[in-house]
């Protein structure tokens, strides 16, 4: 019989108090009304930011513990994808969320119906904690990615897709640049940004 590896005690402790860090996120989510616009002023933090991957990805400490977290709601063009190339606005995108969320800032992660995709990342609503900005809604709204909704998880479907559109009409960020999402980054196919 194969022996496995002690694991120290203070690893068990932590992973445990992230796992019920994290129950009662989803269950005080659930209790609320979903909220369709930023909120007006600070919220508690339940997570820090200490890396973004790119646009629509970022890895968050909880309870001690990183996560990585995949933002609701939002797809902004691919930059760190092996299998696909530099997306249009990929960079732009990516360079946005890091001034939204510098590393260390305090957020507030916001579930839905499910917890993790199918990499194993957490699925959130990402606020930030200083002044309440709903990010995953800022990124559609100023043209960095279009929607993504996967259901169960479209709590704020409504509110996105009003957010996409306005950015469509504006002909801004990648819309104005790119003219399309998923589009690869080449010289032929980006316009001066707006």
């Amino acid at each position: 019989m194969p022996r496995f590896p002690r694991v120290p005690l203070f690893i068990v402790v932590a992973l445990t108090l992230a796992a019920i860090a994290w129950l009662v996120v989803g269950r005080h989510q659930s209790a609320e009304r979903p909220r369709l616009e930023p909120i007006p002023t600070a919220v508690a933090a339940n997570a820090v930011v200490t890396h973004v991957v790119d646009g629509d990805t970022i890895d968050v400490r909880i309870a001690g513990v990183v996560e990585p977290v995949r933002l609701i709601g939002v797809n902004t063009p691919e930059t760190v994808d092996p299998r696909k190339p530099v997306q249009c606005f990929g960079p732009e995108a990516s360079a946005h969320t890091k001034a939204l969320l510098p590393v260390g800032s305090p957020v507030y992660l916001e579930r839905d119906a499910e917890a993790r995709d199918k990499y194993g990342r957490l699925l959130a609503y990402v606020y930030r904690a200083s002044d309440g900005l709903f990010i995953n809604l800022e990124l559609v709204r100023d043209g960095f990615g279009p929607v993504l909704q996967i259901a169960p998880n479209n709590a704020y479907e409504p509110a996105l897709r009003a957010a996409e559109a306005t950015a469509r009409q504006n002909d801004v960020g990648l819309w104005h640049t790119c003219g399309a999402p998923g589009v690869a980054a080449t010289p032929s196919t980006t316009r001066a940004p707006r």
